[in-house]
């Protein structure tokens, strides 16, 4: 059960944190919720799908890493094979807060580091150092404070995102039938993914648009990361 509390150094001061990955540390996890501006680093090693909350009608893009529940095949030897991990599992046990502060007479809303006391990650012995000696914020909790604000602040751009597939009606919920060697079958369901065809036959004028925000360039990552699946077929194969 998570812990959540502001992050301080008087409190915390002597508190480190454990980044390695591993399954004891909860990196034993099927996929990952990440954001449109880390699809260019994504789609190297990663399919991206989405996910749909039947209740708001809201989309949510994911990062796959494995086939089954708590699986991750990019884990190996308690280490991550990839050139690049998603920003949400970079940022554990951390997460953004917000927090109501008077600043000349006016009440302001402002970002604040919360931390999750019961994860096993947070350690007194082992581990890295969130502050220094002195009290200031160490490289590693400034780095952390970097990733949860670059998170917070592609909110407008990840509605963009969704809300212009929506809007054309891009988005295709998928099944993926996985044979294995050892003729064990797999199958991913309850995915979404970009309609290719309905994308091909928006108007010139739509695409040029689409081109010019930006937005077709992450749509055709999207595409193009799903050829990962071959390589994680073989992983699942090994």
């Amino acid at each position: 059960m998570a812990n959540h509390v502001l992050l301080n150094n008087i409190d915390h001061h002597d508190l480190k944190i454990i980044t390695d990955k591993s399954d004891q540390y909860g990196n034993n996890t099927m996929y990952s919720v990440v954001y449109p501006f880390e699809f260019k680093e994504l789609q190297a090693d990663y399919p991206i799908f989405f996910h749909k909350d039947n209740t708001s009608n809201n989309y949510t893009a994911l990062a796959l890493f494995g086939f089954d529940e708590n699986e991750n095949l990019f884990l190996q030897n308690e280490k991550w094979h990839a050139s690049y991990i998603p920003l949400m599992i970079q940022r554990e046990p951390f997460l953004i807060g917000q927090q109501n502060q008077i600043e000349q007479g006016e009440t302001v809303n402002n970002q604040v580091i919360h931390l999750d006391l019961d994860s096993p990650r947070v350690s007194k012995e082992h581990g890295t150092d969130i502050f220094l000696p002195n009290g200031g914020n160490s490289e590693y909790i400034s780095k952390i404070s970097s990733i949860l604000k670059a998170i917070h602040d592609s909110k407008i751009s990840t509605k963009l995102f969704f809300d212009t597939l929506k809007e054309h009606d891009l988005f295709e919920a998928f099944n993926l039938d996985i044979q294995l060697k050892d003729g064990s079958n797999n199958r991913l369901s309850g995915f979404y993914t970009i309609n290719e065809d309905k994308l091909r036959a928006l108007s010139g004028d739509v695409l040029t648009q689409l081109n010019k925000s930006g937005l077709l360039m992450l749509i055709y990552m999207v595409i193009a990361s799903h050829a990962n699946l071959n390589a994680m077929i073989q992983l699942k194969d090994q």
